[in-house]
């Protein structure tokens, strides 16, 4: 499916909804024994995240479950899009299931839909405000930072391109890959770093130059394409997870990421779905991912925390870790005005 097609299907179902008539605002609630003894009244909260299982769902779970085991969590992973349409679509026929939901790209379209209900947990006072919407529409308990990524067995460290210019070098022409998913981790979300950092006039310019690169699309998650540059398909990707590089070299994996400067980083957006069947247990769930314990959780499983207080377990993938980098920080307020221009972007030149 085309980009433009994707952002299309969206907005239909956003109309559709009938649900994008405004934004509400609630009240804020704490983790109160009040909030606790309501969620545990109802039992369940039910949780749609594109995180991945093994490394951060199921421990979540059973550590959220181990402090609360009067309540269970069930969860379904899908990717931010898939996540997004399955929420609308539910809203569409009237039947919600879903509780609390998490991704990149998820927020933005159930926003727009008018599917998240602002609520403020006060296990989010320690995340910084940069990683959090000011009326409680979203929190971050988690940063992804995206970068290029090679195969040391096919490049050397110091051949790696390391910046911008570096990849519009003739040995790079064909071997470059990258995803082409319509959001801000894909390669709308390069167009856009280059937009932002260069301006519209000679970041165009550059792209169209990079154009010429015969980058390879794939439309496929940015996991799947490090993987082909694991096995020596390509030598080089874009925007990949720079910490998907070091998961992957400590199981031996010929692969290192590379700071080009500025990377990008997208805050791992969590919110409560409204009109959610079990609110109550959503919001207590949504307190204990972004508390401390959570995001220990989460730093366990080689994600990156957003609480100053809680180390991420590779230090060096901080932005202001031993070799700090620059980022260009995509928030749903940013990338929410954006984004079509930078498909179109990608659709015209990299089509």
């Amino acid at each position: 499916m085309r980009a433009s097609a994707f952002q299309s299907k969206l907005a239909a179902a956003a109309m559709a909804s009938g649900l994008a008539a405004g934004f509400h605002a609630s009240a804020a609630q704490a983790a109160s024994q009040e909030l606790v003894d309501a969620a545990q009244k109802e039992g369940t909260v039910v949780w749609y995240t594109s995180m991945i299982v093994d490394q951060a769902v199921r421990p979540l779970a059973e550590a959220f479950k181990a402090k609360y085991p009067k309540i269970d969590v069930q969860f379904s992973r899908a990717s931010s899009s898939d996540t997004a349409l399955k929420i609308i679509n539910e809203a569409q026929a009237g039947r919600v299931m879903g509780d609390v939901f998490d991704g990149l790209g998820a927020y933005t379209s159930l926003r727009t839909a008018d599917l998240v209900e602002p609520y403020v947990a006060d296990s989010a006072a320690g995340i910084p405000a940069e990683f959090k919407n000011p009326d409680g529409y979203w929190a971050a308990p988690t940063v992804y930072y995206l970068s290029a990524a090679y195969n040391t067995d096919l490049v050397s460290a110091d051949e790696a391109p390391t910046t911008f210019e570096d990849l519009l070098d003739p040995q790079w022409k064909g071997q470059i890959v990258w995803s082409i998913v319509p959001q801000e981790s894909g390669a709308p979300g390069f167009v856009g770093n280059v937009l932002m950092t260069m301006g519209d006039e000679k970041g165009m310019d550059y792209l169209k130059k990079l154009s010429a690169q015969g980058i390879t699309n794939m439309d496929a998650s940015q996991r799947t394409v490090l993987d082909r540059v694991i096995v020596g398909d390509f030598p080089i990707a874009l925007m990949t997870y720079t910490h998907h590089s070091p998961i992957s070299a400590a199981k031996g994996a010929p692969v290192d990421w590379i700071r080009m400067q500025p990377v990008v980083g997208s805050p791992n957006t969590v919110g409560l779905v409204r009109n959610a069947p079990h609110p109550n247990a959503a919001k207590l769930l949504i307190d204990f991912i972004e508390s401390e314990d959570g995001q220990k959780v989460l730093a366990d499983g080689m994600y990156l925390p957003t609480n100053p207080s809680v180390k991420a377990k590779v230090p060096e993938l901080m932005a202001d870790g031993p070799q700090p980098f620059k980022v260009t920080m995509m928030t749903p307020e940013v990338v929410t005005p954006n984004l079509k221009h930078w498909i179109d972007v990608v659709d015209q030149l990299f089509r």
